[in-house]
């Protein structure tokens, strides 16, 4: 009997508690897209949150001005071995992606986010790993860019694919080396 007593009280805590860890009382951005609403956050089928940086010569670009194309946000810094390692698969799948069609965008292309702080060690690494895609951006603050707060992510590179319309189809370890080109060539319209 005294296992059931602690067992109710237990579970009548939990319901007053729980909701107080939880995100389930936090209010989420919808946005309506093809006439669904769609939560705006960071699992597969959200759609992914806004960024919008300056490239190398102070112009902004905006993640949504990429609308139509599959996308892969790639963050990523010149000082990053790993990330300079996994650039040329990212290379290889951009050129080989870079004009496909697929079920919901037409062309590939890579969204650049740059942990650096020098501009000049960044644009070098632009050049040196032949990132010929022209969407590169960067804010300068390293660890404290702002869409590190709505991507959060603790290491890089990390990336996150998302489709035409800006839904996340892909994201982490399911996005880097040959899973990139397979979920790409999967996503080609048949």
């Amino acid at each position: 009997m005294k296992l059931n007593k602690y067992a109710g009280v237990f579970v009548i805590a939990l319901s007053i508690f729980l909701p107080a860890f939880t995100n389930s009382n936090t209010p989420k951005e919808t946005v309506v897209i093809n006439g669904d609403q769609v939560t705006v956050g960071l699992n597969i089928g959200n759609k992914a949150p806004e960024i919008k940086l300056n490239d190398p010569n102070g112009k902004p670009i905006a993640l949504s001005d990429l609308k139509g194309k599959m996308v892969l946000i790639d963050f990523w810094a010149a000082w990053c071995g790993p990330c300079r390692r996994e650039n040329p698969n990212v290379v290889a799948t951009y050129n080989k992606f870079k004009d496909a069609k697929f079920e919901n965008g037409k062309g590939f292309t890579v969204y650049s986010v740059s942990l650096d702080k020098d501009p000049k060690r960044w644009q070098n690494a632009i050049m040196q790993d032949k990132l010929s895609w022209s969407n590169h951006v960067s804010d300068f603050k390293v660890w404290d860019t702002a869409p590190r707060a709505d991507y959060r992510f603790s290491g890089i590179p990390f990336a996150v694919l998302i489709d035409g319309n800006g839904i996340i189809v892909g994201k982490g370890g399911s996005v880097r080396g040959p899973n990139l080109g397979m979920l790409l060539t999967n996503l080609m319209k048949k």
